[in-house]
């Protein structure tokens, strides 16, 4: 069975104009992602599903294919359903064009827990490490079951800790098992299909995370837990902490 890596690339941004454009230590953003996967996954397919001709001409001249895919998908899951109708693959690994950290022990984790069974798809979540994060609602948390599977994500800081009131600390997320979501995911054939007939759902539209209308229309959602976490550009302000980041891995 065939499992390819599609990666959804949206250029309007509202929160960062043409981020898959901005250049990191002069690479534009979705470049140094593609040479990444490239680089730590090459045993699987790499197709770029983007919204704009842009950013099929900066793809395609450095040996990556891309497909032009409707402008007006509201997710990125909407996106990649849409191209694999032309890729055809069984499994598909959605890594995110503004990850540019993933590794391929993650890749291989997702390939791994799609083909669970009674899995419809999986994502990768990373301990929380400090308060701070814990209660930025653009670091998304999620909790999960005893079967690792996911039970809600959340903007909010869950599971919500009663006793302490707000007064959290870094000691106590140590010890408990709260979890940031990571954007990266697997699907089956059949599940993509089914999604991207699905309307968007109440808890979609109120979190804007996509993830919930899976969970809303009773999908399984497998979650691993990796010890890699990435970093996700999202603002201008991330771009100085993954260049500094890079300066100190040099």
């Amino acid at each position: 069975m065939k499992t390819a890596i599609i990666v959804p690339g949206r250029l309007a941004s509202t929160r960062f104009h043409e981020k898959l454009l901005h250049p990191i230590n002069g690479t534009p953003l979705i470049l140094l992602t593609a040479q990444r996967i490239r680089s730590v996954a090459p045993d699987y397919p790499l197709i770029f599903a983007v919204d704009d001709r842009k950013l099929i001409a900066l793809l395609e001249p450095k040996g990556f294919d891309a497909i032009l895919t409707d402008p007006a998908h509201n997710s990125g899951t909407d996106r990649i359903a849409e191209a694999n109708k032309t890729v055809g693959a069984d499994y598909v690994i959605n890594v995110q064009a503004d990850e540019p950290l993933v590794t391929g022990h993650q890749i291989d984790q997702l390939a791994e827990a799609i083909k669970s069974p009674g899995i419809d798809l999986a994502t990768l979540a990373h301990s929380f490490e400090n308060v701070e994060d814990f209660h930025n609602p653009n670091q998304v948390k999620v909790v999960v079951n005893a079967k690792q599977e996911a039970l809600y994500f959340s903007r909010s800081p869950i599971p919500y800790a009663r006793e302490y009131s707000g007064k959290l600390n870094n000691a106590w997320l140590a010890d408990n098992p709260c979890y940031r979501h990571l954007g990266l995911y697997a699907y089956s054939q059949e599940f993509l299909n089914a999604f991207n007939q699905l309307p968007a759902s109440y808890l979609e539209i109120t979190e804007k995370l996509e993830q919930l209308r899976a969970l809303e229309n009773g999908y399984k959602i497998a979650v691993r837990i990796t010890h890699e976490p990435t970093i996700g550009i999202d603002s201008p302000e991330d771009v100085e902490v993954f260049e500094n980041l890079l300066k100190n891995q040099i």
